[in-house]
């Protein structure tokens, strides 16, 4: 199932938590975008980089801005993604999205998400630790027109409220076994706390590459 559907990076937001550019922060020996990419191409079929900054870009990958002014949060980048979809890949009935700063994100997170749908109007948004990750899902093209009309006006920039007109699936993800500990695959990187704690982790995965076999659980 996870070949109907190409994919957006979500990568529009400000950093405001971060001081910088999250997806361009040096993780192990790449950039955080890179990880992600990295873990998300190989589940689309295409795959595109919604952002308003031109120095966060990806060779050979179209970029999306908002079309809607102020950054009004992640509903913006995902109408981009929507309108993307449905202008560039009409035959799809849903775009997967999921957020720049998940580096760890699971590996069958779309065909998970796919097997969950029961209509072409359904969304389909992960869990972990039984927190919804609205913005790391499979947003049906159906919705565009909807989502526009609700951001020209919007009574709140809230997913969760938007959603509530929708049909929305939810799958819920285990912690992942990692040589620090049980971590969440949907961990943000938002801060500089939070960027440490990715890089040590990341550090003691390739360590653990480059020496013995990972534990059955760890990320591959």
């Amino acid at each position: 199932m996870t070949a109907r559907f190409p994919g957006v990076i979500l990568s529009g937001g400000r950093s405001s938590r971060m001081g910088r550019p999250k997806a361009l922060l040096s993780l192990g020996a790449a950039r955080l975008i890179d990880h992600v990419v990295a873990r998300f191409a190989p589940q689309v079929t295409a795959l595109a980089l919604n952002s308003n900054n031109p120095d966060i870009a990806l060779p050979g990958v179209p970029s999306i801005p908002d079309q809607f002014a102020d950054f009004p949060g992640p509903l913006a980048g995902i109408h981009a993604a929507l309108a993307h979809a449905r202008a560039f890949w009409p035959d799809a009935s849903h775009v997967a999205t999921i957020p720049v700063d998940a580096p760890f994100l699971p590996l069958d997170l779309v065909s998970r998400l796919a097997a969950s749908l029961t209509g072409p109007d359904d969304v389909a948004l992960a869990i972990s630790d039984g927190r919804i990750h609205p913005a790391t899902g499979l947003w049906p093209l159906s919705a565009t027109d909807r989502l526009a009309a609700w951001l020209e006006n919007p009574p709140t920039l809230r997913v969760q409220s938007f959603l509530e007109s929708l049909a929305v699936r939810t799958v819920a993800f285990a912690p992942i076994d990692t040589p620090r500990g049980a971590l969440d695959p949907f961990f943000n990187v938002n801060t500089p706390d939070e960027l440490a704690r990715a890089r040590e982790i990341m550090a003691a995965l390739e360590s653990l590459s480059n020496g013995m076999e990972p534990h059955r659980g760890d990320i591959p």
